[in-house]
């Protein structure tokens, strides 16, 4: 069967609580997606992410840590815009919204839409301080992700620009608001 939604993580697993979106995607493994999602860790490969964002599903879904301004452990999911030509593209790295600058830049065909389901960190420190593990309000979270996407990943399969499933707390409630993406606080303040 042909995956019709990409489900990815993303994050430096050597950074304390970016290491959020690969370890989600490991503990699906003990509990795996329907095979119409394909699931995959992406890391730090804005590169990869880039191309598979342009392998034409109608819906991506990526997971990552990022301030948002609430309490650590905190899930938001947030509704992507797509890129309007302000950010430029970059192949290394994996800033999210560069990577979509990246994928735009690359293929003719309009990107899915991409969600994000994004964690509160606690911990994240520079690209000098190498710290792995996550901190314990987002180790806890990664179950609370896994049972989000249980939830998410049915609604987006059955109607991929359809209204998503309210997922309770301590996820931010309502509609998914648009951001500019994980790495935008409300304020502006950078994550990365």
């Amino acid at each position: 069967m042909t995956p019709r939604l990409l489900v990815a993580g993303v994050g430096n697993i050597f950074l304390a609580d970016d290491a959020f979106g690969p370890e989600v995607i490991r503990a699906l493994e003990h509990r795996p997606l329907p095979p119409e999602a394909r699931v995959h860790d992406y890391g730090i490969r804005g590169m990869d992410l880039a191309y598979a964002l342009l392998d034409g599903y109608p819906t991506a879904l990526l997971i990552d840590a990022a301030r948002r301004g609430h309490p650590p452990g905190t899930l938001t999911l947030i509704e992507a815009e797509p890129p309007d030509g302000t950010v430029p593209p970059e192949a290394h790295g994996m800033d999210p919204a560069k990577v979509l600058a990246l994928a735009t830049h690359l293929g003719d065909e309009p990107l899915p839409r991409v969600l994000v389901l994004a964690c509160e960190p606690e911990v994240l420190p520079s690209d000098d301080d190498l710290l792995p593990g996550l901190s314990a309000p987002v180790r806890a979270a990664v179950d609370r992700a896994v049972d989000a996407l249980h939830s998410l990943v049915p609604a987006l399969l059955a109607d991929p620009a359809g209204p998503l499933p309210p997922l309770g707390r301590p996820v931010e409630s309502g509609t998914p608001r648009p951001a500019g993406l994980p790495g935008t606080a409300p304020g502006g303040a950078q994550n990365r």
